[in-house]
């Protein structure tokens, strides 16, 4: 999962108590360890279109279902919305879609500021946006050299907290794009849990919810290898098994009193939240917001932290009015909301081949 939700099914506890050991997925498949060595390959010096479309489609993205369609303009490259890969259910107003779209274009325009292109984005709207990749100075960084290795880490974290001056960097992050970064710590954070709680409890007694995210999940490596989309198992902590066994187990276990305890534990486990606002709500602030959580998240990588989403607090229109009345946001629409700490990294989503998202 990225931007939508992490999943647990049975036997999650015992993966989940493993991660500090760092055993329990040493024996990822062949074919996905392939195929993840090829995702996260060092970006040439002089980049092909499709290496910088690779590494665009690194960005975060709901469900990991890449809702995205990229071609060639003039000076530059166009990233379209790919509504054949929308949610409905989880996201109806296509938000997450767009914010999806933001986290690729910004992944895209580090990464051609890198290798000395320009890497500007444009006029964004429901119709996607257009980065140019005119000749300019290079910029190397810290940004770009955690694309490959960013993640959302779903696990549980060491509890530890952040110092002011790491809430301060990853916040300068999000004013780059006027995204007003929300920081919540401590006592704080119970009352976002709570709505979280409730989002999660009314989104899994929804059985087209529960259908929907169940047919983006990929239960073992050959089949993330295969499809190149969607929530792996493995990176939620979860054993790997064959395809039908998942389904019958998903169906088995998959429990809300289980996840929403397994949403706490992480939840009180992280140094916090961010909620970000962005500063309209249309596809142009949602593609704003995207592009603020990839830096905040590409710098957290870079300073050794790791975070994960917990949008149940937005995804319910419910929960979403009591976050803007928590957070004193009177009509200002929060985006996205994530926790932040420390912890080891876990196997990593995986993403379709360039060819396949290029008109």
């Amino acid at each position: 999962m990225e931007i939508g939700r992490r999943i647990f099914i049975g036997g999650a506890v015992a993966g989940a108590a493993a991660i500090g050991a760092g055993l329990w997925w040493r024996g990822l498949s062949a074919p996905y360890v392939a195929a993840a060595d090829h995702l996260t390959a060092p970006l040439p010096s002089r980049p092909e279109t499709l290496d910088l479309v690779r590494f665009a489609t690194l960005g975060a993205n709901g469900h990991n279902t890449q809702p995205w369609r990229f071609s060639k303009v003039a000076d530059g490259l166009a990233i379209a919305p790919d509504f054949s890969r929308r949610t409905p259910v989880v996201d109806p107003d296509d938000h997450h879609l767009y914010a999806s779209l933001g986290c690729a274009a910004e992944s895209l325009c580090i990464a051609a500021r890198a290798r000395g292109l320009s890497g500007e984005v444009g006029e964004a709207g429901a119709e996607g946006l257009i980065v140019a990749l005119l000749p300019a100075p290079p910029e190397d960084g810290a940004l770009f050299n955690a694309i490959p290795e960013r993640q959302c880490t779903r696990s549980a974290y060491d509890g530890t907290r952040l110092t002011s001056e790491e809430v301060s960097l990853l916040e300068a992050e999000a004013n780059v794009h006027g995204v007003a970064a929300i920081w919540r710590e401590g006592a704080e954070v119970e009352l976002i849990l709570d709505l979280v709680i409730a989002g999660n409890t009314r989104q899994m007694d929804n059985p087209a919810f529960v259908a929907e995210l169940k047919e983006w999940i990929r239960f073992n490596g050959a089949q993330a290898a295969r499809t190149g989309d969607g929530l792996y198992a493995a990176a939620s902590g979860n054993p790997t098994m064959p395809e039908a066994v998942g389904r019958i187990l998903f169906d088995a276990f998959f429990r809300k009193d289980s996840e929403n305890d397994k949403y706490a534990d992480h939840i009180r486990s992280s140094a916090g939240i961010f909620t970000l606002v962005a500063p309209s709500n249309d596809p142009a602030g949602w593609i704003a917001a995207g592009r603020a959580y990839q830096r905040m998240a590409l710098r957290a990588t870079a300073m050794g932290l790791r975070n994960a989403f917990v949008n149940q607090a937005v995804e319910e229109p419910a929960m979403r009015a009591d976050l803007v009345s928590l957070l004193d946001l009177n009509e200002m629409r929060p985006n996205l909301v994530f926790r932040v700490g420390r912890a080891p990294p876990m196997p990593r989503s995986l993403r379709r081949l360039p060819e396949a998202v290029m008109d």
